[in-house]
């Protein structure tokens, strides 16, 4: 409440010394085109942009805190509520973060898995984003020609999971279960079906000619300015900054897998698009390395101390019940110290800061979600521009409310 008095008090002074004929308005908090609870309060001269300012905090709900009193798999829920249109890459990331600060090395069966979820969750959200991105500008056809292939990955995470948007997918040491009898067949299915999808999409919305006069030049952001602010991800790769944490930094088995990193020129929202077009193209030709190659093997590492056992074995071995009881009540052990490992999640580098003193629970948690890095940049993409194409160039930037305020 001190918060919202202290914004009004703010902005109503901000209102008062407006010069004449310009005037004030919300750009959310409550609209539509935000995608979520963002506000941006705009000073526009006609239709024309001045200058804006972005309030964000409306969805924080201190996740980082919270990660000082959850567990190491405790905190996996926590990573489902940030960015919720690919929760599995937020999932993984975690995961590998603590399977790194213990050293463990899961088998070729759970990594193969893993990359194969990340790109099917990297498909999801470059479809919802693009998509919305034409529902902003009022197109719908596109957002609908595309929507069903993304609920047939949807079907694939409920069957591996139990859920479809927080999927918790993973634990420390490998996965929580094996994948299903018909999991390769399907993806190959969804592969096969989602290839000329793109090619009509792209024809229906990204060469319509209104499409491109609402977002060829809008919103543009040079490379220089793109690093400066600490862009990731498509939106630093449409500026023409060819960083991909996939390539310059592999983790899982990025370097043995052949795929492009596409890359733009202007940063506008036009070129935000097309990249994420392209590595939708690239998503597919991942998993197709890969769906084949998936090794015989255990689904989790050995390892009693930090992996709970089957229930079956909780309820007929004392062993088992012992090792369950221990995980569950003392918590996996996790070495003291300073960690940090980064992965290329939907909108770029996720990464996690953690702080061990060798207890249960972290010390500190903190994480780099890259829409807290990018969105700070809307105001100066967006002053100059037209009103309407606030809404194009904050659609092109895929903010995340929940990945934002964390």
């Amino acid at each position: 409440m001190v918060m919202y008095e202290k914004t009004a008090e703010y902005f109503g002074q901000k209102y008062k010394d407006l010069p004449e004929g310009h005037l004030l308005v919300n750009l959310g908090p409550s609209h539509p085109a935000t995608h979520g609870i963002l506000q941006n309060v705009i000073q526009i001269d006609g239709e024309r942009v001045v200058e804006a300012e972005s309030v964000i905090g409306y969805v924080h709900r201190c996740f980082e805190k919270l990660g000082e009193r959850y567990d190491y798999n405790q905190f996996l829920v926590c990573t489902d509520r940030m960015n919720y249109v690919s929760t599995p890459l937020n999932n993984i990331g975690w995961i590998l973060t603590v399977e790194k600060m213990m050293q463990i090395d899961v088998p070729a069966r759970v990594t193969y898995v893993r990359m194969i979820i990340s790109e099917l969750s990297r498909l999801m959200d470059h479809i919802i984003c693009n998509g919305v991105m034409g529902v902003d500008l009022g197109a719908f056809s596109g957002f609908l020609h595309l929507f069903h292939h993304r609920e047939n990955i949807y079907q694939i995470l409920e069957k591996l999971t139990g859920a479809r948007l927080t999927t918790t997918f993973c634990r420390v040491g490998g996965m929580e279960r094996d994948i299903y009898p018909d999991f390769q067949k399907e993806i190959k299915i969804i592969t096969k079906g989602i290839k000329p999808a793109l090619d009509e999409f792209e024809e229906l919305l990204i060469r319509n000619k209104i499409f491109n006069e609402r977002t060829a030049g809008i919103g543009g952001i040079s490379a220089e300015d793109a690093i400066a602010y600490g862009f990731s991800g498509p939106n630093l790769r449409a500026a023409g900054v060819p960083w991909d944490v996939r390539k310059d930094t592999p983790y899982m088995l990025y370097d043995k897998v052949d795929f492009d990193v596409p890359v733009g020129e202007d940063g506008s929202a036009l070129h935000r698009t097309l990249v994420r077009m392209e590595e939708m193209r690239q998503c597919i030709r991942i998993i197709e390395q890969l769906i084949d190659g998936i090794p015989e093997g255990p689904y989790h590492a050995d390892l009693p101390h930090s992996f709970l056992p089957p229930k079956d074995k909780v309820y007929n071995n004392m062993e088992e019940l012992i090792y369950h009881f221990k995980i569950i009540m003392h918590g996996i052990k996790v070495p003291p110290g300073e960690y940090y490992h980064a992965t290329e999640a939907a909108n770029g580098e996720l990464g996690f800061y953690v702080v061990s003193e060798g207890e249960k629970t972290p010390w500190r948690v903190h994480v780099r979600r890259p829409c807290f890095w990018y969105y700070q940049a809307f105001p100066q993409m967006v002053k100059g521009g037209l009103l309407a194409d606030t809404i194009a160039t904050m659609s092109s930037l895929n903010v995340i409310a929940g990945e934002l305020d964390c």
